[in-house]
């Protein structure tokens, strides 16, 4: 089948300089890009990630703001 697709120039021209050094033409390199970014999309979902905060109670016991080398290298300074 035959369509028309508008690419930015710079991207047809890298496409078509990556599809000469590969051996294939810039038609299987659209059609092999689609179905590979179709592919991990049909994929699972992603898993949703929890991140900590500080929650309703504020700080974390132990970590001092004010001290930055602590808070770099890991340590924790208990007031």
């Amino acid at each position: 089948m035959r369509t028309t697709i508008r690419l930015d120039d710079t991207l047809l021209r890298d496409a078509k300089s990556y599809a000469a050094a590969a051996g294939m033409t810039l038609t299987a390199l659209i059609e092999e890009s689609l179905r590979a970014r179709m592919a991990r999309s049909a994929g699972e979902p992603r898993k949703r990630i929890r991140l900590l905060t500080s929650g309703d109670e504020g700080m974390h016991a132990g970590v001092d703001l004010d001290s930055a080398s602590t808070l770099v290298d890991g340590r924790q300074t208990i007031r």
